[in-house]
């Protein structure tokens, strides 16, 4: 990441010289955080790039760029404008939409260099793809941007969508689906909607989509429609072990020690809740439960109480070593 601030500031130097010409060392030493050594550094590495700076008259002295000279347009590719945009929408704070917010400010900055066409796309994308805040992985994969952008506007217009997805084992199928909403979660993509060759709500990876159309029929989304409590009730759920285990609190205090990603909580009762989940290491899930500060008890299986049984006897062992 540090390695990455100079070239960002460089930019944002750019951009400041264009918009005030004749800003002086110390206010662009100000606005970027830098000493007005570094300043005259930064100006010697874009004169270097052909970059015309030259200094203003005055007691502290100025920049501006020679005049008539302004910086050729971005050019992106599709996918560099959906993974920059994504980028952003998963920086800012969740629920901010306002367009005087910086993160919307670069958005807009962004679409106004686009072509008309992938300005309506990247559009779709931004409204149509759920980024919870703080759930991004840096080392994400992103989809193909058509098939994104497909899905995204499907989602928007309530247009049905044919697709031809392969499963984990490689077998491939094709099947119609409304599209409920596409979520990006933990790196990865994700449709939930309403298969109707399964006859029932279903979510994809859209890693795994080979190719979709979008169809003229239209659907009517359901009224409890959560597109990403769906997605993270279905990874929950995806993985070998299938979990159960009874935890002595209230669901919305259970809640708050559990990630929905990681487990699905039904209320048993006025003061218990049950835990599904499932876990491909029952170890691992077992350290994980421990931090829930509420007794519990383990439904199934039986390899989940043999792993708090190996654990109890490591810190058994641990404490009582001299």
């Amino acid at each position: 990441m540090e390695a990455t601030r100079p070239a960002s500031r460089i930019l944002s130097m750019l951009e400041l010289l264009q918009d005030r010409p004749g800003i002086t060392g110390p206010q662009l030493a100000d606005r970027l955080g830098v000493s007005s050594r570094t300043i005259r550094r930064y100006v010697g590495a874009l004169q270097e790039m052909g970059i015309p700076i030259e200094p203003t008259p005055g007691r502290y002295g100025g920049y501006r760029l020679y005049s008539g000279f302004r910086l050729p347009p971005l050019m992106f590719s599709a996918d560099e404008a959906i993974g920059l945009v994504l980028a952003i929408i998963a920086a800012r704070p969740q629920g901010i939409t306002s367009v005087d917010h910086p993160a919307e400010r670069a958005i807009s900055k962004i679409e106004r260099v686009l072509s008309p066409d992938l300005a309506r796309k990247l559009n779709d994308v931004r409204d149509g793809v759920i980024v919870p805040s703080g759930l991004w992985d840096a080392g994400a994969v992103f989809p193909d941007p058509e098939i994104l952008t497909i899905l995204t506007h499907a989602s928007l217009t309530n247009h049905r969508v044919w697709m031809r997805y392969s499963r984990r084992d490689g077998d491939e199928s094709a099947r119609e689906v409304d599209p409920y909403g596409v979520v990006a979660l933990f790196g990865r993509w994700y449709l939930h909607g309403w298969c109707h060759m399964r006859k029932d709500r279903r979510t994809f990876r859209v890693d795994r989509i080979r190719r979709v159309d979008l169809l003229p029929d239209e659907f009517d989304r359901p009224a409890d429609t959560d597109p990403l409590a769906a997605v993270e009730a279905s990874l929950a759920m995806s993985r070998g072990w299938q979990v159960a285990v009874r935890v002595a609190a209230p669901i919305e205090d259970v809640r708050k020690e559990i990630p929905r990603a990681l487990a699905v909580l039904e209320p048993d009762g006025d003061d218990h809740t049950m835990l599904m989940a499932s876990a491909d290491d029952l170890e691992w899930f077992a350290w994980r439960l421990m931090g829930i500060p509420y007794d519990m008890t383990v439904i199934e299986p039986a390899g989940l109480r043999e792993a708090f049984g190996r654990i109890s006897d490591r810190l058994h062992a641990i404490a009582n070593r001299r």
